[in-house]
């Protein structure tokens, strides 16, 4: 089964939060089988579904443990919503 994962990640009273979202970004764009889409609000994880929640979950610890306070808001839907539907 395949799912869908958008990320927002805001790392509060961080002078370098732009740096450390996208070291998050880049790891988890190095894991084989996961396509990673990013954009000016959001980063989308589209893969197998253990493979994606397994990283995406050891990457939100990382960034939880180098990070004093940091916020995810996630959205986890079933299957590849990669494609964009064509309107009807």
């Amino acid at each position: 089964m395949n799912i869908s994962i958008e990320l927002s990640l805001y790392p509060l009273a961080e002078q370098e939060f732009k740096s450390e979202i996208w070291a998050f970004i880049k790891r988890l764009r190095n894991i084989d089988g996961l396509k990673v889409v990013t954009n000016g609000m959001s980063t989308q994880v589209f893969g197998e579904y253990d493979l994606a929640v397994k990283h995406v979950m050891q990457e939100i610890k990382l960034v939880h443990e180098k990070l004093d306070a940091a916020v995810f808001v996630c959205k986890f839907i079933n299957g590849d919503r990669s494609h964009v539907e064509a309107e009807s």
